[in-house]
């Protein structure tokens, strides 16, 4: 029996949904601990790009079972558009995806709130995805909230009823001018709910259990970055669930006795999308470089990312948070061709040089502290050995490995699962 965990330790779009569809073959359960479905995994092969929003990375291969686990969050519109798009493919989905009766349901109401409370924030918004995921979970700790489990109800309809009426009672008090047209967003979220119906739903956590008895291996698949965990982020410029390992064990029902490997996935330099500190960013050619090459657009959302010099400062904060066990390093390849890399090794913080993440990573507090490498110009593409590997490139990796204290098992060279080096 075996439980690993993959998660992100930036601030999203590190390229885990590549990785998860690299390890799959090795798990007998791929399991979905936390996030909604502005969450965009992109995975790549056979010169097809796939982006799932909601449904495990896993889903592409052979006979492993992919669980939506009580800790996500899910809108039956987008999920249903989700399925949809993967029928060309002939998935067997009803035999290999299985969800949480205690996942939570995102109404038409809940995106509207949503809108209607980033309008109110004007300047100060937070850069919300607009997908209502921040007042689903609101509901959710609030105790308001709709589950999965609560469809098989006979009473369905009218606790659907009594929460959106209480959040249309909320939109107004925002006094925003949002339009829109709540019959007809809600005809299309009942018949999603119908298609929903047709999978099958389970209590995940006695599932998982039994699953660890037969010995069953299980990856946890992690959505967004550690920095945009909603304790230990860079708040309020966060998500609304815990993107940690710890939300693993609350996502899932998963003892933390039971994880065994942690894997961190990190890019060779860093990004962010939406508002809120960013110490390494570029405003620069570089910045901009890094932008095009690495196509730094967001999968489900379109933004464009904000780009800039890998910080260990914040790495090192994600591993520690995590107990991450191995790293994978990706996008390599996007920084051939620079004369120059930096990395952010230290901040001088309010007069003084730290080497620790602190509480507030504003501008006006923080300036980074870097070190510089030269850079290669080898194209990493087609490379498919460590050794292949430029020198400079290998010092950069081993420079990293050595300040972090946990080494690099993986190197992504592309975006095509073939294009991963192993270490």
């Amino acid at each position: 029996m075996t439980v690993d965990l993959l998660l992100g330790l930036q601030w999203g779009d590190e390229g885990k949904g590549k990785i998860v569809d690299v390890l799959t073959s090795k798990y007998d359960i791929i399991a979905r601990f936390q996030g909604g479905p502005n969450a965009g995994h992109t995975l790549e092969f056979d010169g097809i790009k796939h982006v799932l929003r909601t449904i495990p990375s896993g889903i592409f291969h052979g006979n492993n079972i992919n669980i939506i686990g009580n800790g996500v969050v899910i809108d039956p519109v987008v999920f249903k558009s989700e399925i949809d798009g993967l029928a060309k493919f002939n998935l067997d989905l009803q035999s290999k995806l299985i969800i949480s009766r205690k996942a939570h349901l995102i109404l038409p109401t809940h995106r509207l709130l949503d809108a209607a409370s980033e309008a109110s924030k004007g300047k100060a918004k937070i850069g919300s995805t607009l997908k209502g995921i921040g007042p689903t979970y609101m509901d959710k700790t609030g105790r308001n909230g709709i589950r999965v489990g609560d469809i098989e109800l006979e009473d369905f309809a009218d606790r659907y009823r009594a929460l959106a009426d209480k959040h249309e009672a909320m939109i107004a008090f925002y006094d925003v001018d949002i339009q829109y047209n709540l019959p007809e967003l809600e005809k299309e979220f009942f018949e999603a709910i119908e298609d929903l119906k047709k999978l099958d739903f389970i209590d995940s956590e006695e599932y998982l259990h039994q699953a660890q008895k037969a010995g069953k291996s299980i990856l946890c698949e992690g959505a967004q970055g550690s920095l945009l965990d909603v304790d230990f982020g860079t708040y309020p410029f966060v998500t609304s669930s815990n993107t940690t390992a710890a939300g693993a064990c609350t996502g899932l029902g998963i003892a933390p006795n039971k994880i065994k490997e942690v894997f961190g996935i990190f890019k060779a330099y860093i990004t962010r999308v939406g508002s809120g500190p960013f110490p390494t960013e570029l405003f620069d050619e570089d910045g901009a470089t890094m932008a095009r090459v690495g196509n730094e657009f967001g999968s489900v959302t379109g933004r464009q990312r904000r780009c800039g010099w890998l910080d260990l400062v914040a790495l090192k904060y994600a591993i520690q948070v995590n107990g991450v066990t191995q790293l994978m390093m990706m996008k390599g390849d996007v920084l051939s061709g620079f004369e120059t890399l930096k990395v952010c090794t230290e901040y001088n913080y309010k007069g003084e040089k730290i080497s620790h993440f602190p509480y507030n990573i504003e501008p006006e507090n923080v300036t980074p502290v870097y070190q510089e490498f030269k850079g290669w110009k080898q194209d990493l593409t087609g490379m498919t050995t460590y050794d292949e590997l430029p020198q400079e490139l290998k010092e950069y990796i081993e420079f990293i490995e050595k300040e972090v204290e946990v080494p690099i098992k993986i190197v992504s060279v592309g975006p095509d699962r073939k294009q991963t080096i192993l270490k």
